[in-house]
């Protein structure tokens, strides 16, 4: 059982924790592929998802994690809360606490906000996307993907490419795969690859071709547009020239590569869409599936580990 009280970060996990998540995970995958129903595990306990980011996949996976577990879920919409009306974070978190809930899932737009939100809460929290920082759960469903079409968890080589600059997904993937003994490579434009990266035993390729070479996985980012306070791409069709994913540059990669996308899609601009589509290459769709297991892996470890305390 997973030690740890919250999932803030794949960086705080060991690999034998990541494992664990990923054997739950599979659980239920093969519980919902066979149309058995999940044991309601967790009923009576209460979950609380606070996302002050817009989210579609990540949210509604977490809301549908919790109720095929049997908790009661409940959502708060930011826009009609206190918060637009001036509420501090730390009064949110006091809020929060009164009602006791068993977790909370949080998405905050500001790195370190989910950190300081768990030190003010005595429940589970999980770290759905802060900032710039981690998203832990992301990289998780990824890597079960990964398992599934290559039997294997180790000693691939993982390039990641597009926006790293401002990319939680990246952070989250390059610890997680790091730790799992796995040759990692970044590929972008110096603007949105910055040198510090290297400092986490990456390597580092503004020729994408060049990143390509030999990749088992090849994992495609968008550009974080709302996160840019300035220039750093020419145009969005000069980027797709230079960066975006097409056939002529995934010939690089080996020929059963496998193309993950942590979504949404900017198609056209950071991979071409018979690429995207193409499910004996990519495996965008099955990390949407694996996105509720991965999810109901998390919440069921972390209230478990409280329940047996």
């Amino acid at each position: 059982m997973i030690a740890k009280k919250n999932l803030l970060g794949i960086e705080f996990l060991e690999p034998s924790d990541i494992y664990e998540i990923l054997d739950k995970a599979k659980g239920f995958t093969q519980q919902d592929l066979s149309g058995k129903s999940v044991a309601q595990t967790l009923d009576g306990y209460n979950i609380i998802n606070i996302f002050f980011e817009n989210s579609t996949r990540t949210q509604t996976s977490f809301e549908i994690a919790g109720k095929r577990l049997g908790a009661l879920v409940t959502s708060i919409n930011v826009k009609d809360s206190s918060i637009k009306k001036g509420e501090t974070l730390f009064d949110t978190a006091l809020t929060l606490n009164a009602m006791k809930p068993d977790l909370i899932v949080i998405r905050h737009p500001y790195s370190g906000a989910v950190q300081l939100l768990s030190e003010k809460i005595d429940c589970s929290v999980i770290n759905a996307g802060d900032g710039k920082h981690e998203h832990p759960t992301q990289a998780l469903l990824d890597a079960m993907t990964v398992l599934r079409r290559k039997n294997q968890l180790s000693g691939l080589t993982v390039t990641i490419c597009g926006d790293i600059a401002h990319s939680r997904v990246a952070r989250s993937n390059i610890f997680l795969f790091g730790k799992l003994g796995n040759s990692i490579r970044l590929v972008g434009p110096a603007t949105l690859v910055p040198d510090c990266f290297k400092e986490f035993g990456v390597e580092v390729f503004n020729n994408m071709r060049e990143g390509l070479k030999g990749a088992d996985v090849v994992m495609m980012l968008r550009l974080q547009k709302e996160r840019m306070d300035g220039g750093y791409v020419p145009s969005e069709r000069e980027y797709f020239h230079f960066y975006g994913l097409d056939e002529e540059k995934l010939s690089q990669a080996k020929s059963d590569a496998i193309i993950l996308h942590p979504g949404p899609m900017n198609r056209g601009v950071e991979i071409d869409s018979e690429l995207a589509d193409d499910l004996s290459r990519s495996a965008i769709q099955e990390q949407v599936e694996m996105g509720v297991s991965i999810r109901m892996a998390v919440i069921e470890s972390l209230i478990a580990r409280v329940i047996d305390k």
